[in-house]
């Protein structure tokens, strides 16, 4: 029986959030910063991402054990991997379909939006950091700039303004994802597998939540956090939150 092989894989993988703590520290504190002061102040933090898998990053501060219960997704299903993928792959492409998810929430003038897309030049993204900025909204962006500055110029999934989502953003937090994703060659095999960039965005949101809380007990505010629902008297722990927030989160 062959020996188990993960051709670099978590090694990869490792280097690149390692990349990310060691590079992209100061952005993370001033996007934490900027979610502080939204506990602070009473107000959500919205979270948007612009199509496929990155969907899933947004999930992952949704509604979970140890994180947030101020985090609004601006959640589109047509966007997310749970719609058929060819038709989100053409929805992600789209000129307008962000814009239009942005105006459906009716984001406000100094509300704080977290904008997750690796690749950060589609439509669905730039339309709706685009709106967003038309609103006074305050961007973080999550995003990689490889992507953003080796896509060619007139390569067809870029927005037609050429934008990238770093040239909106008040804070850009580079995940450093690779153009192409995957990360592993199998000798055998001309294509790349195991993509990295869920490993390291999921990461970079917790580092996020890890550091805007710290902010928070610095500050002697006590930030609104979920408990496991699962775990015994999790339901009893977070019913003061779903009371809270469930009138003004339409994902609750």
């Amino acid at each position: 029986m062959a020996e188990f092989n993960d051709f670099g894989y978590v090694a990869k993988a490792f280097a690149n959030i390692q990349e990310v703590v060691e590079k992209q520290g100061g952005n993370i504190h001033k996007a934490a910063s900027m979610m502080a002061n939204a506990i602070q102040n009473d107000k959500l933090i919205n979270v948007y991402a612009g199509g496929g898998h990155t969907t899933l990053a947004m999930g992952e501060m949704f509604f979970r054990a140890g994180g947030l219960a101020n985090i609004n997704p601006i959640m589109e299903t047509a966007l997310s991997v749970f719609n058929q993928a060819l038709k989100y792959l053409e929805l992600e492409r789209t000129v307008n379909f962000g814009s239009s998810i942005v105006k459906y929430y009716d984001l406000q003038k100094d509300d704080l939006l977290i904008i997750f897309h690796n690749i950060g030049i589609n439509p669905a993204t730039i339309d709706a950091a685009m709106e967003a900025k038309k609103r006074g909204v305050k961007i973080i962006a999550v995003a990689s700039s490889h992507w953003q500055n080796e896509m060619p110029a007139d390569h067809f999934i870029r927005h037609p303004s050429g934008k990238n989502l770093f040239d909106f953003a008040d804070v850009c937090i580079d995940d450093y994802n690779p153009v192409g994703d995957a990360i592993v060659n199998v000798p055998g095999l001309d294509t790349p597998i195991a993509p990295v960039s869920n490993v390291v965005d999921f990461t970079i949101a917790h580092l996020l939540e890890i550091e805007t809380v710290r902010i928070c007990i610095e500050r002697g505010i006590i930030p609104p956090v979920w408990c496991s629902a699962n775990a015994p008297g999790g339901d009893e722990k977070n019913a003061a939150y779903l009371r809270k927030y469930k009138p003004r989160i339409k994902s609750l």
